[in-house]
């Protein structure tokens, strides 16, 4: 395993779809086992192939597992999730806001409208098909980093977008975003 170099969107391969895995083989499990180790060491919570430059329909989650993380996420924390060609087959009505940020855009936030539930169907690393049904949390960083997989960047769905530190556009007088663990939160 190896730490990937997380591109920005100065390289086209970022904005490009990316294309369907035919091959469940060594490659493509090294290239997971790499994008795991890339992940958590940026510290992200997800990531998708086009962000370390290979144009795969590719894409890894894992929610943070600490005893905070626990609290907020339940049963979903710490859980690993390897996804091939995914695919969303259903969301919910509900949509809400939540705040953003992407490794592959260092520095930047930005409230971003989701549905609050989804269902997706995709692949194991092995070619088996499975089904995820994330709802909170967990669905915002999937339609996050399936959005990667589709060459769209959250600063193209966000209502605002600011630097680190500074105020959102939409916030109240003297409010700031606290800019600590929101990084960590998606990729």
């Amino acid at each position: 395993m190896s730490i990937r170099k997380i591109i920005t969107p100065d390289n086209p391969i970022l904005l490009q779809k990316a294309r369907r895995v035919q091959e469940f083989d060594g490659k493509l499990h090294r290239l997971l086992d790499d994008m795991v180790e890339t992940m958590l060491d940026a510290p992200g919570v997800g990531l998708a192939a086009p962000q370390v430059a290979v144009s795969q329909r590719v894409l890894v989650v894992r929610l943070p597992d600490d005893e905070e993380a626990r609290e907020e996420y339940g049963t979903d924390a710490g859980v690993l999730y390897e996804v091939i060609n995914p695919e969303i087959i259903r969301r919910s009505h509900e949509m809400v806001d939540g705040v953003e940020a992407c490794l592959s855009i260092p520095g930047y936030f930005g409230t971003v409208e989701r549905h609050e539930s989804i269902i997706i169907r995709a692949q194991d690393r092995h070619g088996k098909e499975i089904r995820i049904k994330p709802g909170g949390w967990l669905a915002r960083v999937f339609q996050h980093e399936i959005d990667h997989l589709d060459g769209i960047l959250y600063t193209e769905r966000a209502s605002d977008v600011w630097k680190a530190g500074e105020r959102p556009p939409s916030a109240e007088d003297g409010e700031t975003i606290v800019s600590g663990n929101v990084q960590q939160h998606l990729d």
